[in-house]
């Protein structure tokens, strides 16, 4: 009897773990005002912004108008440096959509920033193709020479580190985005000297660091190496 009271006992308490394991790997999804995150906070867009918001929704029709929810957030998110709830709040009354609509919108996906951000946001690949080429070592030498772990801001907001999900340059990996802008086959050496051209004010050419042009192979172009592609006339019917 008293066995069996241990182990109901035991099975509550994991199942308590659980809970609260999910529970707290799912707070970004729950909104807590702050100084610099409440709806007592205004926002707008500015009026170059508020020229391309018309943009976009007019290429929806009247009725669906909501669609353009997602460039929207990202429009405010980029003029304001993070979707705040003021900025999900401006954005639900311009489309006249329920701000619990665009709450689940801005919750769901990763590129909404629900906090603020430093100047540059450093994203790091660490999904398998990365992560076979060492995609580790790029993480800890971030770490190293900023200070900061994952999930934080460099104290003079310049940096904020994350570490995300495939970023769509695994032929050229390991790799990170800052930003909009990819810098790929990297090396622990080499991410440290991205990081300090962009502390000097004077960013490295994005792309490959290691001198190949786009993806091509580290040995150098193996096909269409003419200058004038071929015509479609030299292997096609004239009748066709």
């Amino acid at each position: 009897m008293l066995s069996r009271q241990l182990f109901t006992q035991s099975l509550r308490l994991n199942t308590i773990k659980r809970i609260s394991a999910i529970r707290s790997s799912h707070m970004i999804s729950i909104h807590r005002d702050t100084e610099k995150d409440n709806q007592n906070i205004p926002f707008e867009f500015t009026e170059e912004n508020l020229a391309r918001a018309k943009e976009i929704i007019a290429k929806y029709p009247p009725q669906y108008k909501k669609g353009a929810v997602m460039p929207l957030l990202d429009l405010g998110q980029r003029q304001l440096g993070f979707t705040s709830i003021s900025v999900m709040n401006y954005v639900a009354k311009y489309l006249d959509m329920p701000p619990m609509r665009v709450y689940e919108v801005a919750t769901f996906y990763t590129m909404y920033n629900r906090k603020p951000m430093g100047k540059y946001n450093i994203q790091v690949c660490t999904t398998t193709p990365c992560q076979l080429c060492n995609s580790d070592s790029i993480m800890d030498a971030i770490k190293s020479h900023l200070g900061i772990k994952v999930g934080e801001t460099t104290p003079d907001n310049l940096f904020t580190l994350q570490e995300v999900e495939c970023l769509g340059a695994c032929v050229n990996a390991p790799m990170i985005a800052v930003n909009d802008d990819f810098y790929e086959d990297l090396t622990a050496e080499k991410v440290v000297e991205v990081l300090k051209s962009f502390q000097e004010g004077k960013p490295m050419k994005l792309g490959p660091v290691s001198g190949r042009d786009t993806c091509e192979p580290f040995s150098g172009p193996k096909v269409l190496k003419n200058e004038t592609p071929f015509s479609s006339k030299e292997f096609t019917r004239s009748d066709l």
